[in-house]
């Protein structure tokens, strides 16, 4: 995806669904033990779903992606037309754009899982935030490493990408 898609809305049916998400991944070390928080928002604003996933040994920038993605699957079962990315990753909102390209071999995979899961909406906006204006995100994705640390250990697959340890 070189450039985010960019519908007109044109067309689209009365009632259409317009999403917004917020996503975070947070790792305590570079790599180290990460997790995923997401958000699912309704047009009004209202909470719809929230993501809260231990994610493994990984890098930060691997845990923003996962973040994303696991909150996307989350927010496609609501059926919308648009979605509205906001994320504090602002390596990851500039992949999503265009801007910079995915060098990483360990984040392809994930840059194109992102693309799978975005093909079918008709808008797609994707917006850097500061973290203060993430912080359920974060919340939910600190919570994952907590429950992981206390041993409530989960193992997470996430749809459409290889199993982990074969990514890094």
């Amino acid at each position: 995806m070189s450039k985010l898609q960019q519908g007109t809305g044109e067309g689209v049916m009365a009632g259409h669904k317009r999403l917004m998400i917020y996503s975070d991944g947070a790792a305590r070390g570079n790599p180290g033990p990460a997790g995923a928080g997401g958000q699912v928002l309704d047009s009004s604003g209202n909470v719809l779903a929230e993501v809260s996933e231990y994610l493994g040994e990984i890098t930060n920038n691997a845990a923003e992606y996962k973040a994303l993605i696991l909150t996307l699957e989350r927010a496609l079962q609501f059926t919308p037309v648009e979605i509205e990315i906001r994320s504090d990753s602002e390596l990851l909102v500039k992949h999503l754009h265009g801007e910079y390209r995915v060098k990483n071999e360990s984040l392809k995979p994930l840059f194109e899982r992102v693309k799978q899961l975005l093909a079918g909406i008709n808008k797609v906006d994707a917006k850097h935030i500061y973290r203060s204006e993430n912080i359920r995100a974060d919340e939910l994705a600190n919570e994952a490493i907590d429950r992981f640390i206390k041993g409530e250990k989960v193992d997470v697959r996430i749809d459409g990408l290889p199993e982990q340890g074969s990514l890094f």
